[in-house]
């Protein structure tokens, strides 16, 4: 089995009295795409807030390639290869989509103190960012302001911005929601083709069960701040507290 690239051991975050997460073991590797179900409130979210740095623990670890990097900022998780695609949009709203990813490139080759230079300046920057919008069919849209896109467009621009990062653990919370049924399958086909690289690891929060059985490798639940079940996607599914707290049918009876 291959040596995990992330993993959190006995992770956990209170809230006065309240255990948002609690004491989560868990380990993500390279090659494999692991979906976190769990009802509302479970804990998913601020799980992948306490990965991604934006929450500290009360207790616990969290190992990226062996070493422990829960004290590390946000952006210092970024550099070490951990990319963030949050439900809303992280977006620069008054410059360009271009510019948007051109400053995730920038960042990405370390070129922070010239990051308001003007794009034309650096031919090889822009052009590897528009690679980046052409994979996420954001070309022809290059040059409007990031505000204008609509809701969908900012959603594949979050996209073109972690690729452009290119981190090696990929971190998606709910990349459909507020998609239209028409918006949605681009998003899903460029987190499928992010998965045929196996050196990345991809961690996906998702509600849609067709999303769910479409693209995971791996099911994670959380309940109540706990990890109530992890493995393949059948198995899990089938499982009568994931069937009773995820998908709403009691033990013994059969899904709809």
């Amino acid at each position: 089995m291959t040596t995990p690239s992330i993993e959190t051991r006995n992770l956990t975050i209170r809230f006065g009295g309240h255990a948002a997460v609690n004491d989560v073991t868990c380990a993500f590797r390279p090659g494999q795409l692991t979906v976190i179900v769990g009802p509302n409130g479970a804990g998913k979210t601020t799980y992948f807030n306490l990965i991604s740095g934006q929450l500290t623990p009360t207790a616990g670890s969290i190992l990226k390639d062996g070493r422990d990097i829960a004290a590390l900022s946000p952006s210092a998780r970024a550099k070490a290869g951990i990319g963030r695609a949050f439900q809303l949009t992280n977006l620069f709203p008054k410059l360009s989509v271009l510019e948007n990813v051109r400053l995730a490139v920038q960042a990405r080759h370390r070129l922070g103190p010239r990051l308001l230079r003007a794009a034309g300046s650096f031919g090889v920057l822009r052009d590897e960012a528009m690679r980046h919008l052409e994979a996420t069919r954001l070309a022809e849209v290059a040059h409007m302001p990031a505000a204008a896109l609509p809701h969908g467009d900012q959603r594949k621009l979050e996209v073109a911005l972690l690729l452009a990062m290119e981190p090696d653990i990929f971190m998606f919370d709910e990349p459909t929601a507020g998609m239209s049924v028409d918006e949605a399958p681009v998003i899903l086909e460029l987190i499928a083709a992010i998965k045929q690289d196996c050196s990345k690891t991809i961690l996906l929060v998702e509600h849609k069960m067709d999303v769910v059985r479409a693209l995971a490798d791996r099911i994670v639940v959380l309940h109540n701040g706990e990890l109530v079940a992890d493995g393949e996607p059948d198995d899990v599914i089938a499982l009568p507290i994931v069937r009773e707290i995820y998908l709403g049918v009691p033990a013994g009876e059969e899904a709809a």
